[in-house]
């Protein structure tokens, strides 16, 4: 052999162990050493099978909300659907889920069409990402969308009114108001909301502590006019939606670690996994799935002093990227993927 390709071979041995060397890193278990009080109890996920355009990938369910009885599932791209000439939002009546996770009807539920109107919102907003969260108060409709290319993003949240018949869902671009990232990072914006006190909230999506170290809630009135910022506890991972409150300012969030985002997240330790412990699935994989209890109140939103809901996991090939949730009365919550690994509408049952 001669010494160019002896050189040639050393070359290639050396970038085979620098790859396989990042391929373990990446791919470790996050080790965490439980401290305090701890559960390892997980919650498997009853999927709830869908049918028609709902049950496709390429339905990319980024939220969830309560219209009356009626469930609102909010497609990433609505223009995708199309209902009388419109896009569309899907919807599913309350009676139909509760009938099928009782047993009474296990036939796969197709959701009907929601038409959707954006008003011209979508020609206003450059480098349009779509929509990421949905909130209702009575008539009036909130959303969140995002926007820009690689570490230039930009969130939003804009107005609408839905028809008391479910016949259109309306937005109002007057109403648009654009919300600065807390972090350069791609694909990341404020990507849930809630409505308490007569205020709209926003929430960043990534607030560990190395990457957003003073995390903020954004508010506004219910006329999206700004009210400023609150302080919200530093969380890692994403938070990806969260619950309306109950009416001590209770809500939920879905805490969801991808394996490939682990150092674009810049990882600090994990408190809560370390305060409460990690589920037999969760020692076993990088992934993370969870939902934490937080509390709004007047001077912040702080975490709760209470588990986390751990859900049983598949593995790291089958991260569900959970993106849309609501309580279902007392009985648990209902949960939306986008995309990956495929459409999911999915049961927690609440846990005692």
């Amino acid at each position: 052999m001669s010494r160019k390709n002896r050189q040639y071979l050393l070359i290639a041995a050396i970038i085979f162990i620098a790859l396989y060397a990042m391929f373990t890193l990446l791919h470790r278990p996050v080790e965490v050493k439980p401290a305090g009080r701890s559960t390892t109890s997980e919650v498997a996920v009853i999927r709830i099978p869908l049918a028609g355009d709902a049950s496709y990938a390429y339905l990319e369910g980024s939220g969830l909300a309560w219209y009356g009885d009626n469930l609102v599932i909010l497609p990433q791209y609505p223009d995708r659907f199309r209902s009388n000439g419109h896009s569309a939002l899907f919807t599913i009546p309350k009676a139909r889920l509760l009938a099928f996770l009782s047993g009474k009807n296990k036939q796969p539920i197709t959701p009907r069409l929601l038409p959707f109107s954006e008003n011209g919102v979508e020609a206003k907003i450059e480098d349009f990402g779509g929509y990421e969260a949905i909130a209702f108060r009575d008539h009036r409709t909130y959303l969140t969308i995002e926007s820009g290319w690689g570490n230039n993003m930009m969130g939003h949240v804009v107005e609408g009114n839905m028809e008391p018949d479910l016949s259109m869902l309306r937005l109002n671009p007057v109403t648009l108001r654009n919300i600065p990232p807390q972090a350069k990072l791609s694909n990341m914006s404020d990507e849930s909301l809630l409505i308490a006190h007569d205020k709209i909230i926003t929430f960043y999506e990534a607030n560990g502590a190395n990457i957003n170290p003073r995390p903020r809630v954004h508010l506004f009135d219910l006329n999206l006019q700004p009210l400023g910022t609150l302080p919200l506890d530093n969380i890692e991972y994403r938070i990806t939606d969260v619950t309306a409150p109950d009416a001590t300012g209770r809500f939920w969030a879905i805490n969801y670690l991808y394996p490939g985002d682990r150092i674009k997240l810049k990882l600090a330790p994990d408190k809560i996994a370390a305060r409460y412990g990690r589920g037999p699935t969760h020692t076993k994989f990088v992934t993370v799935e969870r939902l934490v209890p937080f509390s709004y109140t007047t001077d912040g939103v702080h975490l709760v002093d209470a588990p986390p809901i751990q859900l049983k996991l598949i593995d790291d090939d089958h991260a569900r990227n959970w993106e849309g949730i609501v309580r279902l009365d007392d009985k648990g919550f209902l949960l939306i993927t986008d995309t990956y690994p495929e459409t999911i509408l999915g049961f927690v049952p609440a846990q005692p």
